[in-house]
């Protein structure tokens, strides 16, 4: 939160894989100067999700668009990450078409810029899905270190304190991009296993 306020954010999207503990803590937490979005990033049959704006954690290992709606039914805000990443779960890998298909209409934004896909074309790929949807694309930092934050981000006009004005704002956006350092990613086996020491282990399938 720090480094956010300090890099000149006013808000920053807590989104813990499978998890929201560690996003209510910040957000209870955070400064004057920077709102936290209480976020998850949901891991589903087909990929993984973004929800924002939610006060319950989403249960994991659903089908997509189940989770979806379960998101929506907290009146959260749902984002489909890295679709066409090829080296994690993303929901546009070839055979999940369908399942893709099924929760397009409960999406309100993909991610048309991750700044930790360095590989192949999943940007390019995702931010052609979002226009071809007519859905808005966003730029994520994706940050798993402190160095990454704010790598790539999404400018926004007007207000977005609630989801509902996140929805109405993501009509008019400016993507700010950029790739984190290849030498970070190096070092996510150390910083796994920390987190397990910790006890910050993903969450299981239900």
């Amino acid at each position: 939160m720090r480094a956010a306020a300090q890099r000149g954010l006013t808000h920053l999207a807590v989104t813990d894989h499978d998890r929201i503990d560690g996003a209510l803590r910040a957000r209870d937490a955070a400064s004057e100067d920077l709102r936290v979005i209480v976020g998850q990033e949901v891991r589903t049959t087909t990929g993984d999700l973004i929800a924002l704006f939610i006060e319950q954690p989403i249960p994991v290992g659903r089908p997509a668009h189940e989770a979806a709606q379960l998101i929506r039914d907290q009146g959260g805000v749902v984002g489909l990450a890295h679709p066409f990443d090829r080296f994690r779960a993303g929901a546009g890998r070839s055979g999940w078409e369908d399942e893709l298909e099924a929760a397009i209409p409960l999406l309100d934004y993909v991610e048309a810029w991750n700044a930790r896909l360095m590989v192949g074309d999943g940007n390019s790929r995702a931010a052609a899905f979002a226009k071809e949807h007519g859905l808005p694309g966003v730029a994520a930092s994706d940050a798993h270190t402190v160095m990454e934050v704010g790598v790539a981000y999404t400018i926004l006009n007007g207000p977005i304190e609630t989801a509902d004005e996140f929805r109405a704002a993501l009509g008019d956006v400016r993507l700010v991009t950029a790739h984190g350092s290849r030498l970070i990613r190096l070092g996510m086996p150390f910083a796994k296993l920390v987190q397990r020491m910790r006890g910050n282990r993903r969450v299981a399938a239900t």
